[in-house]
């Protein structure tokens, strides 16, 4: 064999697994729609007093899931975890459970300059610089979300007056090897964000057959010649919008 040759171009299309979620996780009902939401402050916050309907079980400690009942409909709201594989995890219990509408809301570092903390970014396609996406999709270099996703947002935010951008999002798995070049050739190609999930996410919900559509603040700036981290993290209010639009946009859906 090849010694070079990378297992992650080995996609296998066989769509049942030794391991499924259906079989792994409880037997609780998520609504249909569903937001995972990466800001812990603000998850804690609009489940205060509430009782989780589920708790996904990971080792390091379990992943809630949550409902909130907004204006008549059941909305379910769980936080994905930071990176990948978590993510993708936490999603895969969404799906075996019920959800079938999910809109994400999270940070991203800006890789263009002139945008403000706090500006909104729908991704329309990701650069699969991850590993998790290999194995639900045969290899390429972009995925897309749900474009009925990528509508409901869009008209959500237009119906909110909010500005915002659409294009291409990088996510990588090391976020510690972002660079200069690397950040240089993405913005190249057309990113405007980098973060470490949306690729991942996108190719779960096309493999299941889910819609699946993110929302994305810009944080840290990563534009100019020294990173700038802009106290991206402490920015409540905008965190707050952000969740508040990804419910409204998954309504759409």
């Amino acid at each position: 064999m090849d010694p070079w040759h990378v297992p992650l171009t080995e996609f296998d299309p066989d769509r049942h697994a030794v391991l499924e979620p259906q079989g792994f996780y409880g037997r609780a009902v998520v609504p249909e729609r569903v937001v995972g939401c990466f800001f812990h402050d603000v998850v804690s916050a609009v489940t205060a007093g509430i009782e989780p309907l589920y708790r996904i079980p990971v080792e390091h400690g379990a992943h809630p899931i949550w409902v909130l009942d907004v204006d008549g409909t059941e909305v379910g709201v769980f936080n994905p975890g930071v990176g990948a594989p978590l993510a993708v995890s936490c999603l895969e219990a969404v799906i075996g459970l019920g959800g079938r509408r999910v809109v994400v809301c999270g940070g991203a570092g800006q890789l263009v300059a002139g945008f403000d903390v706090g500006h909104v970014v729908v991704p329309t396609s990701a650069v699969r610089d991850e590993g998790t996406s290999f194995h639900y999709l045969p290899p390429s270099r972009y995925v897309e979300p749900t474009p009925a996703a990528v509508a409901a947002i869009v008209a959500t935010l237009e119906a909110e007056g909010v500005p915002h951008e659409q294009g291409r999002t990088w996510t990588t798995d090391g976020l510690f090897r972002e660079t200069r070049a690397k950040v240089e050739r993405r913005r190249a190609e057309g990113c405007l964000t980098v973060e470490m999930e949306a690729s991942a996410l996108f190719a779960v919900a096309g493999f299941r057959g889910v819609s699946l559509g993110q929302l994305l603040y810009c944080g840290d700036d990563l534009s100019a010649k020294e990173w700038d981290h802009r106290r991206w993290d402490r920015h409540v209010d905008v965190r707050r919008r952000l969740f508040d639009l990804a419910v409204a946009s998954v309504l759409r859906l």
